[in-house]
């Protein structure tokens, strides 16, 4: 457990210094949204190229804590090149992998490297701040009106 909690670790703190895709706002763009964390200041707005089904590019801006800058990085490169139907599957996906007390199945299996934020759970205060890049993808992808807001 030491090991996953090390890798978690180091995870968040490489993504939190060297964000992928920050600040982007893809040539092309046709979906985004924007998402606010009252309880911790987080805001981001993530922007999409979607083209044919197909996430042809993704980005994002804004300000956030290391667990929401580094999941908002991961999610990006998660989600680049995929389609729309995998990117809905990840959102649900990474939302229980957080927010569920019992997974079914092995998580590993369809999140890989992203079951790292597993870690967050040891945090249930900060399980906003994972999740909320998500959501905006997830609101942007729906093309919905309004800020996104983990309240």
């Amino acid at each position: 457990m030491n090991d996953l909690r090390e890798l978690y670790e180091e995870v968040i703190l490489d993504h939190n210094r060297n964000p992928r895709n920050y600040p982007k706002k893809p040539q092309g763009c046709n979906h985004s949204a924007h998402g606010f964390n009252p309880l911790c200041g987080d805001e981001f707005h993530v922007h999409l190229k979607v083209a044919d089904d197909v996430i042809e590019d993704v980005g994002f801006e804004g300000a956030g804590c290391a667990i929401s800058t580094a999941s908002a990085s991961l999610m990006t490169e998660a989600l680049k090149g995929k389609s729309v139907h995998y990117a809905e599957k990840m959102f649900n996906e990474v939302h229980n992998l957080l927010t569920e007390e019992k997974q079914v199945g092995d998580p590993a299996e369809l999140l890989g490297k992203l079951t790292v934020l597993t870690g967050v759970k040891d945090y249930p205060m900060r399980v906003k701040c994972a999740t909320l890049a998500w959501h905006t993808m997830h609101a942007a992808l729906r093309e919905q009106e309004g800020m996104v807001c983990t309240e």
